[in-house]
């Protein structure tokens, strides 16, 4: 009769080594997840927000000197010609509020776009009317591109990127558990990288559908926003099976580090990069998430002023992923 294994024994069967190597992984990113979300969140402050002033001539420099000299430069102001010229660029999204000055009386004009941002329109509104009470004069607000009745707090463009970027970045690591987090060879790595492409179709198509006849919270733009989520999904999909190539299956951990840890909380949603600490505010737009939400936002309330940079970026998360994984699942030896 064999003798009974001993507790240390039991242990060392039941929680082999490399088991606790993934459950600390875990944690690190359990850790991460929550530095990162409160680290970004708990102080939103403004910085360099794009202000036009639109004042008499002699006037107007002296006002926007004003604002940029306040402490902590929440403002960026520049002088405007006109209230004509402040609201067209606030249509193209390149200012977020205008001062109108009254050269006449004591009631100024703060003409603002909801759809870059409420809780940046917000914070301009805040320091407009502070920058107004110190000099006894009052200010009034006026949206010249408000949101979409659907549309409440402007966030539907940053939940919809996040649920195609998280759907490409499933779909992958689901391939990657079924058959393997490394294709046996670089034909095979061609095979899944393709059946991305219908999964991206039928993701950004269903996304525009919902948010669009479904819901109504984003509409007239049916076939660019279905083809920037066709991207996102591409992109994530693309980056976690590179990322899974590369170094098995702790590439997915790696996925939700790079999407989800850093990613959601700078893109621009619940608070805009104007309001974010340096190191969000910084890589906010270099990732999908906010090149997705950012892009989404000026083809929605901007006529898509703006937006194409963000999409040759996310395109090019899609192309480096996918010559990622296939050069390095070239470099296995081949298996039949």
């Amino acid at each position: 009769m064999s003798a009974r294994p001993t507790f240390a024994q039991e242990l060392r069967d039941a929680i082999a080594p490399r088991t606790v190597l993934l459950v600390l992984g875990v944690l690190l990113v359990q850790v991460a997840f929550i530095a990162s979300y409160v680290g970004a969140f708990h102080h939103p402050t403004p910085h360099d927000i794009a202000v036009g002033v639109v004042a008499p001539a002699g006037q107007a420099p002296t006002v926007a000197q004003k604002l940029n000299g306040l402490d902590g430069r929440p403002l960026s102001a520049e002088v405007v010609a006109d209230e004509a010229a402040a609201r067209d660029r606030l249509a193209d999204g390149t200012l977020a509020a205008a001062i109108v000055v009254d050269p006449t009386g004591t009631e100024d004009t703060l003409l603002v776009a909801t759809a870059r941002g409420a809780t940046l329109t917000t914070a301009v509104e805040q320091i407009a009317q502070r920058v107004d009470a110190q000099q006894g004069r009052t200010i009034t607000t006026t949206d010249v591109v408000p949101l979409q009745d659907g549309d409440a707090r402007g966030l539907t463009g940053f939940y919809l990127a996040i649920g195609w970027l998280v759907g490409g970045y499933l779909v992958a690591s689901l391939l990657g558990v079924a058959k393997g987090a490394r294709p046996a060879n670089r034909r095979r790595a061609v095979i899944r990288l393709g059946a991305m492409v219908p999964y991206a179709v039928v993701s950004g198509l269903s996304g525009a559908l919902v948010v669009d006849q479904g819901l109504g919270a984003l509409t007239g733009h049916f076939w660019a926003i279905a083809g920037v989520g066709m991207l996102l999904v591409l992109a994530s999909a693309t980056v976690t099976m590179a990322l899974q190539v590369l170094f098995g299956t702790i590439g997915i951990g790696l996925t939700v580090l790079l999407f989800v840890v850093l990613g959601n909380p700078s893109a621009g949603g619940a608070y805009q990069s104007e309001l974010l600490p340096g190191l969000w505010r910084g890589v906010g737009q270099a990732l999908p998430n906010g090149a997705g939400t950012t892009a989404l936002r000026e083809i929605v309330y901007f006529g898509g002023h703006g937006a194409a940079p963000h999409l040759w970026l996310i395109a090019g998360y899609v192309v480096v992923g996918t010559l990622v994984a296939l050069l390095a699942s070239g470099l296995r030896r081949p298996v039949e």
